[in-house]
């Protein structure tokens, strides 16, 4: 029976299937068994230690106080050169806003043009807690059917398909989660165009930027000024715990978001932030890309080693840390599939339900954030287990 104190909205708002499939790893573990997790988006290096020592030089001042709700304003200064270094794109800091991670960032983003009952276009598959953030401000995620065609990425035709009197904006999300694939920069461009001709707000989920491993990401700021773009220091910086994003808004949402940032959360830990400006360092960066470098070569041996075990991958990733595999070769449930090689074999992976409907229980989210040594016992164990399934 559900509480009448209970509020609606939270029925809308969907649960991690994966997170399951972690409560029984876990256990696994504490039962002694060797399990290897590839099914969440953390990576396995440690933060880089000029970030780490920056934190702690903070910390031990002891001034750990509330800073402008904004953020620090050399920390926005740092993300401004950043996008003048890496895109060749000019940001005003007034417009960069340091967010408790980029979930923050959405919450102001979304909380700044949300009106309840409105529409955010967003593709299927895609990251779930996006749809669920849209629910929290009581608007509607209408998921639009992607697939290989358009590299799991919206057009600007579906864009225009889709849209309807109800619909607000259009977020894209590139690299992506869970598919790992990038939009174009022309197609990116189109789609900005078509939401700005259709009046609406483009969100540009841009958190998995730095982890591409051919062509560079595009960012939505090279072809307009009127664009949310959602930043994170988590993935390709590694700061996962300390809980810093960003979020770089129009003009004329300047100072809505502020009244936001300013009642929501106060401010962004300020230990994080001051560990945050070490993340721009010459080291830091050179440490950054030798990661890099890195995940594309256990992209390449994990791709390599689903494809020779039977699976089929629509569309070879080209960013972010993950591979987005069809199983059905070998089940038509894919939950169900994770769930029996987590107990068989204890590897944990991601079940497609969890980010999406359309042709979800045919896929399985592949996380190479573990080092190829362990994923090769994984690949070794996932071999076993589809072999006794043929059987």
């Amino acid at each position: 029976m559900i509480s009448k104190r209970l509020a609606k909205r939270t029925s809308g708002i969907s649960s991690f299937h994966v997170m399951e499939l972690l409560r029984r790893a876990k256990e696994l573990e504490v039962l002694g068994r060797d399990v290897i997790h590839m099914e969440i988006g953390e990576s396995d290096f440690a933060s880089p230690q000029p970030v780490v020592d920056a934190g702690l030089k903070h910390i031990r001042t002891g001034e750990v106080k509330y800073t402008p709700a904004a953020g620090l304003p050399e920390l926005r200064e740092k993300i401004a050169g950043f996008y003048r270094q890496r895109y060749g794109v000019t940001v005003d800091p007034a417009r960069i806003f340091v967010t408790p991670g980029a979930s923050g960032a959405f919450l102001l983003a979304l909380g700044a043009t949300l009106n309840p009952g409105e529409e955010v276009l967003m593709a299927d598959p895609c990251y779930p807690c996006n749809s669920n953030f849209v629910h929290l401000f009581d608007g509607s995620a209408r998921t639009v059917p992607v697939d290989a065609g358009s590299r799991y990425q919206l057009t600007a035709e579906l864009i225009r398909q889709h849209w309807t009197p109800a619909t607000k904006g259009a977020l894209i999300a590139s690299p992506s989660n869970p598919t790992g694939t990038m939009i174009t920069a022309q197609e990116l461009k189109s789609a900005i165009e078509a939401v700005s001709d259709l009046g609406g707000c483009f969100y540009s989920d841009e958190i998995y930027h730095g982890l591409e491993y051919g062509e560079k990401a595009s960012t939505a700021l090279a072809y307009s000024q009127d664009v949310f773009v959602i930043n994170s220091f988590s993935k390709y910086f590694g700061m996962t715990g300390w809980r810093v994003g960003w979020l770089v808004v129009p003009d004329e949402f300047v100072g809505a978001v502020e009244k936001l940032a300013q009642n929501i959360f106060i401010s962004t830990p300020a230990h994080s932030q001051y560990a945050a400006l070490a993340a721009f360092d010459e080291d830091t960066l050179k440490e950054l890309e030798r990661r890099r470098a890195e995940f594309a070569a256990r992209r390449d041996f994990l791709y390599e080693n689903l494809l020779r075990l039977g699976f089929v991958i629509p569309s070879k990733p080209e960013g972010a840390f993950y591979i987005y595999a069809n199983c059905s070769r070998f089940s038509n449930d894919s939950f169900k599939f994770a769930q029996d090689f987590l107990e068989a074999e204890a590897v944990a992976i991601t079940p497609g339900k969890d980010f999406g409907s359309h042709e979800a229980h045919h896929y399985l989210r592949f996380a190479y954030t573990v080092s190829i040594d362990r994923m090769a016992v994984a690949m070794q164990r996932l071999e076993k287990f589809i072999n006794c399934k043929v059987k």
